[in-house]
Parts: C-alpha cells; structure tokens; sequence
C-alpha cells in the first residue's frame, strides 16, 4: 500500500468556492423538508428533559467525588474542593442528534479517584441506588470503557477520564493538550471523543450546513445498513469527519449540494488514501499518533479517518474487507441516484430507501444470546456486540478473504423467548471467484475461536449463552422478517439482467458448517477439555431431514456433562458419493422429490444481489465503473461429471463430551 505524506499544504485548499443556484436552494429546501417530516429534530421539551438529566448528572459526580475523597481521608481543605465536570461530545454536542438518542457524556476526575474502584465501583452503587436509573450496565473491558444507563428515560453513555489534578476546575479547557500530561492510555481515549467533537465544529467553515448535511447523511447510512461502529461500518463520528471535510471542499455550498459531492467524491476515493481535516500534530509526548510511514499496524488499515484532535488516530480501524465492500457499494449507488436527481428523474426518496437485508443474501449466521434477566442481558449484550466484528475478521482470515460476510447493524428480539437477541450476517462468495477456487468453507474452527474470545468475559454469570447457527434466507425466522421491506423493483431488475450474463452454477451449492461446542466455567477446564473435532462414528447418530440447524452453541452449564450436537449440512454430486447417507432416504421418488424440492428453494426469491462494481482508471483520472459476473455463494463438494444430477443430502449427528473434575 503506498500512502501519502502527510504535509500541510495545498491539501486543506477548496475545491470550489461556488455558491448555490436557484436550483440548488430548491433542492436544498426539499431536503430540509424531509429532515422534518422524518422527525430527526428534537421537541423542546425533549430538549429542555435532556438538560435536566445532564444537570442531574453532573450533582451526582460532584457529590461521589466528594464521598471519595473523604473514604481517602484527605484534609477538609482538598474534600472541600473535590470535584468532577461532565463534557458531552458526539451527535449532542455537534448538535444532530434526534428524538430518543443517546448522549455520549464523559466525566472528568481527578488523580486520586481511579477508574476500577471508584468509578466501576462506588459509583456504580450510587447510580444503582438511585430511583430514576434503569437498565445500567457496566463495559469494563471495552477498548474505552464506559457505563451505559437510562436517566429519567435518556439514554447516557458515561465515560471517565483520570487527569493529573489533584482538584478540577469548573473552567477546565480539555481542547488544551496539556491535560493529557502522564495520562493513562484510556483516559486518553475517552478525552478523545469530546476533543475531537470540538475541533471539528472548528474546521467547518459553516457550522449549519454541516449539520444539515450530516443529519441527512447519517439518516440514510441508518436506512442503507452501514451505521455501526461495532459491526465494523462507519459510526457517528467518522461521518461526522467525512462531511465535515466535504465542507471544507466545498465551503459555500448549501446542504444539498454537499450531499451530491459527498457521493460523488467518496465513490471514487482510493481508500486507503486517508481523510484528514488538518495537519497531524506530533508532540513530545510518547503518544502514539497514526503514522504508516512508522507504524506497521497503521499500514494495515482499511478505511482510514484520521480524527483532528491530538494525538490523531484513525477512527474507523473497526472497518474489514468486507464491511468496506458494502460501503463502496452504497456510495456508488447514492452518486448514480444522486446523479440522476440532479438530473431531473430522481428524488431524495430513492437514495434512503432501507435496504432489503435478507433480500440480498442466501446464506447467514445467526447468533442468538440469552441470559436469565434483563439486567444480565444487557451486560451480555454489550460484551458479545463488541466481539462480533472478531468474528468478520477471523471468517476473512480462515477463508483467506474467499467468503465475505455482511453483518446486520442492527439486533433482533423474539417476543416470545424471554431475555433473548439475535444478530444476523449476510454471506456469500467472493465475487470474481469461481466456484472451482473455493468449493466449500469450514467454520467449526472458526467458530471455536470465536468462543474462545467471547468466553473472557469477565462479568459472566449463570445462564449467559450464545449460539451460532447456519441458516437459509427461507429459514429466517418471522420475527427478524418483520417490518422488512421489499427491494426496489428497479433494482431486482438491474440483478435479473446481470444474472443472464453470469456463468451456470446452479448445480454448485454451498457448504457453511461450524460445530457446536459448550464452555467450561474455567478457562483451566477449557484447556483439559477433549478435541471436539475428533468425534468418531461411533458417537454419530443419524437423523435425517433434521429441522433443527444449529451450529454452535456456548453456555456454561453446572451439570457433568454437556451435550455437543451439529448438524452439517453437505451437498454432493451423483449418488455415488460418499457424502450421501443411503440410509437417510428411503427410495429414488424420496430423492428425486428432496432434489426438486432443494432446487426450486435455491431459484426462488429475489433473482440475485447486486454485482460488486470495481473500477478503471482514465486519463483525466475519473473512476469508470465495470461490472463484473456476480457469482453465487453455492459451491460444489466434489468434482463430478456435468450430466450428474446435484442430490442435496442432510444429515446431522449428536455426540456427548465430559468434561473432567
């Protein structure tokens, strides 16, 4: 990857300097319009509720510093002058948030109040205690930890940062660089967001316009599926440097314009060339700073976004291959739409019509947690979302970036399961690669590292579980269909034509496999469990056209023994395979009618997903689209003659491991 030098030249001149036309402030009109009628602006009541929580807020900190200096024993003179500030920063202090969002507040202390004890700790009790708290959580071992809550019905992110004050002012600048003297890597971090948020609203030359256009822009990443910082997209703050430095490309352009050129400029940018909004600052203070030229694992970002704030890092290193993929995806698709409403044939409408996520894909990953109350629910939930973008990484590493994998930034929940969620991934092939290249993926191992990773859970407790499963797009269940809408006629259109084009792989079809497996209380057991991969015949019980399609399940579980079952579904060609269980069909009719019944499922539904679209190069150096032959995600198992018939056999075998002691 060759990268720029980062110097603080010509880059930070404008593009245009143009203002609107007639046509643009129309335009621009029509936009703010939508912004209302889709309700992303605030009441005042609900925003005068949200100052009254964080004014409450801030009595509490004030008062459990207090507390913590005298548990410490401090003189009257320092407990006297004890005391904490709340900075908010992210979407409410760039000032997009809407009805019902969250705020992201960070808490300043001083030296003697740590982060463990004190904050995870006594404050934890004191916000336990009190009447207008719900649903607290606490996420110790995120990269920046934080306690999440609901004050009075608003949601609070609230971090903490330590500073080297033995008191704290009521006048504090954070933006001053000096408070990050001999701070500890987290407290760093968590000054970071409301540093970056102020510089930000510094660099714009229009503060207005930017929040116009990000508030549009954030609506339909939201409706498009790429807003989630934890599934590896993109998240508040990094389109909020995205359109900040379309501002100040385009410093007189209204709204409107800079949501046209934001398509147009990010659908053709060479990722990953990166996106600064100002020089990158190095000081003498041993911090690291995001710099390729010295930094081997700088290098190996995908999607750089550099925040403005010192130290300078890059904010969207959650972004994978395939996370990356689907962005490019949509930024092309809002310049083509964007183009043709400049055009006259098009309207805003079209560019945020939610995209149809199970409409897209045939394969999935389901993963489904659970827990015994809500409380433990949410402390799970937040620990196995902040593992799940693992699990891309680890699929695109094994798979050596063969099988793509698009996750659901959203979760699901089924009614009628007490304390249970569900997240989704939508995979397939990689497009370009022939079914001959990668005939079939094997996830168990895959799988297991998964486990392992989430099983060092710190806060664990009884009941917590989670299971990974294999599904078709006809068995996605009703409750994760529901308010799902369908494609754009225009678009299913668009892929039938395309597949008239693609090669015949009908008769390929996929395997995607892992293996259940159960976690031990103890990592020490974990070790002295036996390999679960090594299960003989013996221990194999058939049981054909098996309704269930579990993969992988983790729990811990009191009892001797724990029962590890998988269900692998194989597809073979010929009868004469050996992957096909004789004993699991009857007769030729029950075959042939399996046969009918497999293919008229895998031709069914929408026609295909779009074609991943890559570019070319032209003189003047614009981006050319070509499309390519899409390919579907089935694959064959073995190689066999093309007149034999694709026979697809299921089978599925329970087996018993016992864990020791």
């Amino acid at each position: 990857m060759n990268f720029p030098d980062v110097k603080p030249i010509a880059l930070w001149e404008p593009i245009s300097t143009a203002g609107p036309s007639e046509v643009d402030l129309a335009r621009n009109n029509e936009l703010e319009k939508i912004l209302e009628t889709e309700g992303l602006y605030e009441s005042g009541d609900e925003a005068a509720k949200r100052q009254e929580v964080l004014g409450r807020l801030d009595q509490i900190v004030k008062s459990w510093v207090k507390k913590v200096a005298k548990a410490k024993e401090f003189n009257e003179q320092l407990i006297e002058e004890a005391n904490a500030k709340i900075f908010t920063f992210g979407s409410y202090r760039i000032g997009v948030h809407g009805p019902g969002a969250d705020i992201d507040t960070l808490c300043v202390g001083p030296r003697y109040v740590n982060r463990n004890e004190d904050f995870f700790g006594e404050l934890h009790k004191i916000l336990m205690e009190e009447p207008d708290i719900e649903e607290l959580h606490p996420v110790p071992d995120a990269r920046v930890p934080l306690m999440g809550f609901k004050m009075n019905g608003v949601s609070i992110d609230l971090l903490y940062a330590k500073l080297e004050l033995w008191v704290v002012p009521e006048d504090l600048d954070i933006s001053d660089d000096s408070v990050l003297q001999n701070l500890d890597e987290q407290s760093i971090l968590s000054l970071n967001g409301s540093r970056v948020t102020d510089q930000i609203l510094r660099l714009v030359p229009n503060i207005q316009t930017f929040r116009t256009a990000l508030r549009f822009i954030k609506f339909w990443a939201k409706r498009r599926g790429v807003y989630s910082n934890v599934a590896g997209f993109l998240g508040g703050i990094n389109w909020a440097i995205l359109v900040a430095r379309l501002c100040q490309l385009f410093p007189n352009a209204v709204s409107s314009m800079l949501v046209s050129r934001f398509f147009k400029i990010f659908s053709q940018w060479r990722w990953p060339n990166p996106v600064i909004l100002c020089p990158i600052k190095d000081r003498s203070m041993n911090l690291p700073v995001w710099d390729p030229r010295r930094n081997l694992n700088d290098r190996k970002h995908l999607m750089p976004i550099i925040t403005p704030a010192f130290p300078s890092t890059n904010s969207s290193y959650n972004v994978s291959n395939s996370t990356l993929r689907v962005m490019q995806e949509e930024f092309q698709r809002g310049n083509q739409i964007c183009e043709s409403i400049e055009g006259g044939t098009n309207g805003w409408p079209t560019l945020f019509e939610p995209f149809s996520f199970f409409q897209e894909y045939k394969n999935f990953l389901q993963i489904d947690i659970t827990a015994k109350n809500s409380v433990d629910l949410m402390n799970w939930k937040g620990w196995v979302e902040s593992r799940i973008r693992q699990l891309i990484l680890k699929i695109e590493r094994n798979t050596r970036q063969l099988l793509q994998c698009h996750p659901h930034p959203g979760e699901f929940s089924d009614k009628h399961r007490p304390h249970h969620s569900c997240y989704f991934m939508g995979l397939q092939r990689k497009l370009g690669i022939s079914a001959q290249e990668c005939q079939s993926f094997d996830l168990r191992r895959t799988v297991e590292e998964f486990k392992h990773t989430v099983s060092m859970y710190n806060l664990w407790k009884s009941g917590m579980s989670i299971y990974v499963s294999h599904i078709k797009r006809k068995q996605i269940p009703q409750f994760a269909l529901h308010g799902e809408t369908s494609a754009n006629p225009e678009e299913v259109v668009a892929r039938k034509k395309r597949k008239h084009h693609e090669p015949n792989t009908a008769n390929k079809l996929i395997r995607l496999s892992t293996m259940q497996h159960v976690k031990n209380p103890n990592a020490a057991e974990e070790k002295r469990r036996p390999d679960s991969n090594a299960i003989s015949e013996n221990n194999c019980v058939n049981k054909s056209h098996s309704s269930g399609n579990s993969l992988c399940s983790l729990s811990r579980d009191s009892s001797s023994s724990d029962c590890v079952s998988t269900e692998i579904v194989c597809f073979s060609k010929g009868t004469s395979s050996p992957l096909v269980n004789q004993q699991s069909i009857s007769n030729s009719d029950e075959l042939e009618e399996l046969e009918e019944k497999e293919m008229n499922s895998l031709q069914s539904g929408v026609a295909a997903r779009e074609a991943e679209m890559k570019f070319s190069e032209t003189a003047n150096g614009t981006l050319v689209q070509k499309a390519e032959p899409e390919e579907l995600e089935d694959t064959s198992l073995n190689e066999v003659t093309p007149t034999a018939p694709a026979i697809p056999v299921r089978f599925s075998f329970t087996t018993l491991v016992k864990t020791r002691g």
